[in-house]
């Protein structure tokens, strides 16, 4: 058949690309990289998962360097045993984030990292029953000792008994208690993330706070308690709730920045519908909020159907994200947190100097 026949493409009509306002590509030039700010912006003209890490960096710089943002960071997965705890210090101690929803997990791993405490390679030659046995609690390549989560109790145990005059506390709370105990009982040089957000007042929310070792103190606290018929601390999720509400209700613009994805990342993002449930089933105290900046880095791919792949445009059906018809930006990055987020963040705070 021709190619000139009845449908077919004629070579003189062809587009030219530039003239359709297509962004032309370019090689990465490592030469001219002088900083991974070059580097990732370099990134940002290629293609694949390279365009991703650039276009992400920028933004979260635009999203950083908007003073109506609101910067919410949300964590899951074992970041902190992967010893990724000083990149969230980095994050509050510049100002990248003005809250932060975690997994509990992230922060027990990270008291014991803030306190001087070491995490340790796992030998692949000892089988898991032996570690057990050992008091070594692997997290895939990575062990934890079981001696340094006993003596996270015996912290949060200091913390929680000192409570004085109320009834219960929000997890945003506890994590204040626990960042001021921190900055009076660590040196200086041993930063650790609620150290650093008791220090620069950032909320740390827990939603899933009995899903981890922070959880287990808890409950091992109100145990105690119990038996020796004294009163104790309840644990408020619905504080947590109300608190971080009102802080993006407040708010001019949104911002998210999600590793990973699970409870933080929904709970987070769910605001936005909450408000506007609120102002339409109650008629007062709600509103329309949405994110204007958001990034994910996340491996999870969407066809498994779990929340943690959901995209941004699905996200966008539910009233949580502002398109990008209305001037919503938004990023996708398929990518190994522990190798993308130093990289952007870092680009990051070199643009911010």
């Amino acid at each position: 058949m021709s190619r000139t026949g009845k449908g077919m493409r004629k070579l003189g009509e062809y587009h030219d690309g530039t003239s359709d306002g297509l962004a032309p590509l370019e090689p990465l030039d490592l030469g001219k990289c002088k900083s991974v700010s070059d580097l990732v912006r370099g990134m940002s003209r290629c293609s694949f998962g390279a365009r991703s890490v650039g276009e992400a960096a920028d933004v979260v710089e635009a999203m950083v360097k908007d003073k109506d943002c609101f910067k919410v960071l949300t964590l899951s997965g074992a970041m902190t045993p992967a010893k990724m705890g000083l990149v969230i210090c980095d994050m509050i101690d510049l100002g990248m984030t003005d809250a932060i929803i975690s997994t509990g997990a992230i922060m027990a791993h990270g008291m014991v990292e803030s306190t001087g405490r070491s995490h340790f390679k796992h030998n692949e030659f000892m089988d898991d029953n032996q570690l057990y046995k050992m008091g070594y609690n692997r997290i895939y390549d990575t062990i934890e000792l079981e001696r340094s989560l006993d003596d996270m109790e015996l912290i949060f145990r200091k913390v929680i008994e000192g409570v004085k005059g109320k009834e219960s506390l929000g997890s945003f709370e506890l994590n204040w208690l626990i960042g001021e105990y921190l900055s009076k009982t660590t040196t200086e040089d041993q930063r650790g993330i609620l150290k650093s957000a008791f220090l620069r007042k950032v909320p740390v929310y827990v939603p899933a706070l009995t899903d981890s070792e922070l959880g287990l103190d808890f409950g091992i606290y109100i145990r105690r308690m119990k038996l020796a018929g004294k009163k104790h601390v309840n644990y408020d999720a619905f504080a947590d709730l109300e608190d971080y509400t009102a802080r993006v209700l407040s708010s001019k613009k949104l911002g998210i920045l999600t590793i990973g994805g699970g409870v933080p990342r929904n709970w987070a993002q769910q605001v936005g519908p909450y408000l506007d449930i609120i102002d339409k089933r109650i008629g007062v105290g709600g509103g329309f909020k949405r994110f204007d900046y958001a990034v994910r880095i996340c491996p999870e791919p969407v066809h498994w159907g779990g929340l943690s792949g959901c995209t941004y445009s699905e996200g966008v059906s539910w009233g949580k994200i502002r398109p990008r018809s209305e001037g919503g930006k938004y990023v996708e990055v398929m990518a190994d947190a522990t190798i993308a987020w130093p990289i952007i963040v870092k680009a990051v705070m070199e643009r911010l100097e």
